[in-house]
């Protein structure tokens, strides 16, 4: 898949996650397979610049390319500001967000409110690919409700401002994570414009990833909530998609490695005092199914400090490989 000057290694794309797709978990996803990773959503107020919460959010340091950055507001000059401003900060692509269902986004006319004005929508997309020039690209939902789903309407319209890649989540507004994804709605999208469009939404396992190409005939799939605590996922998806077998599930001894490793890095992104606690949620999700996890997770959300949550890690893996225990998967649809 080509995204303007771009060619992705895959069709294989690690979904923007508020509070997830930072700087350490994009460069890890992209290790494990990733073709591309976008970034957490960037605030269009330009008064937010300098907060540490932007900074770091805006830090592709050592970041393998392509760069892109999302960036949600519903103002079209604030919105051309911010894109301006992450291309002269390292941004090689802009991804401008109108899929997220969040309240607090949707409350201020942002994220997937703004399926509902598609006039604003053609200005918004106009503007900012206008103000760069780097590809711009963006994500919506299939609609603000069932009763009215435009996404191809959308889709048209970013076609024509010369958005270069269209990502599909396939709910509504309202949906927000419920039901099942509506690849129905995707493949009419697909069909409708020329440029790339990318299919998200319930993609969990290898042949998960096959079914919705095959059902949309989309050139590529966006993974988001099934990556996390499984960023190997994408070699999994890429080597089946590759040769139909699905690679065995990876050794306790594996997991342990590359969660230490996604400490470090934690760590040394945030600082301890930040990265302790954003390890939390990594360290949850990277031992669930595995032997003993509930009670270890309760213990781990009490540790205050890097060195006693570096040691628990390692006592807990240590005590599973004595064991030989091995990790049991819920490979069930994971909403991305």
């Amino acid at each position: 898949m080509q995204i303007g000057p771009y060619q992705l290694k895959n069709n294989l794309i690690v979904a923007p996650m508020a509070g997830v797709t930072d700087r350490p978990f994009r460069q890890l996803c992209k290790k494990m397979g990733a073709g591309m990773a976008v970034s957490e959503m960037v605030a269009s107020n330009s008064l937010l610049y300098g907060s540490e919460k932007t900074k770091r959010r805006a830090n592709h340091e050592g970041e393998v390319e392509p760069i892109s950055v999302q960036i949600v507001g519903a103002d079209p000059q604030m919105l051309a500001e911010a894109a301006r401003h992450n291309v002269s900060n390292g941004a090689q692509i802009i991804d401008i967000n109108m899929g997220c269902p969040a309240k607090k986004i949707c409350n201020v006319m942002a994220g997937s409110a703004l399926l509902r004005d598609e006039a604003l929508v053609e200005k918004i997309l106009v503007t900012v690919v206008k103000a760069v020039d780097v590809p711009v690209t963006l994500k919506i939902r299939t609609g603000w409700d069932k009763a009215n789903r435009n996404a191809v309407q959308i889709a048209r319209i970013a076609e024509d401002c010369g958005i270069q890649s269209l990502a599909v989540h396939g709910r509504t507004r309202a949906c927000a994570y419920m039901g099942d994804a509506e690849y129905d709605t995707i493949a009419e999208v697909k069909q409708a414009i020329r440029i790339p469009v990318v299919a998200n939404g319930d993609i969990g396992s290898p042949q998960k990833a096959k079914y919705v190409l095959d059902k949309t005939g989309v050139d590529a799939v966006m993974i988001g909530r099934a990556a996390q605590g499984r960023p190997w996922i994408f070699r999994e998806i890429e080597h089946y998609l590759k040769t139909g077998e699905l690679l065995p599930v990876p050794e306790v001894a594996e997991i342990r490695s590359v969660l230490l490793a996604h400490l470090q890095e934690l760590y040394d992104f945030y600082g301890e005092h930040t990265g302790v606690r954003v390890a939390r949620k990594h360290i949850s999700w990277y031992t669930k199914g595995l032997v003993g996890s509930a009670h270890f997770r309760h213990a781990m959300n009490q540790l205050p400090t890097r060195n006693e949550q570096e040691d628990a890690a390692e006592a807990f893996f240590e005590a599973l490989s004595r064991e030989g225990a091995h990790l049991n998967y819920e490979l069930e649809a994971l909403a991305a």
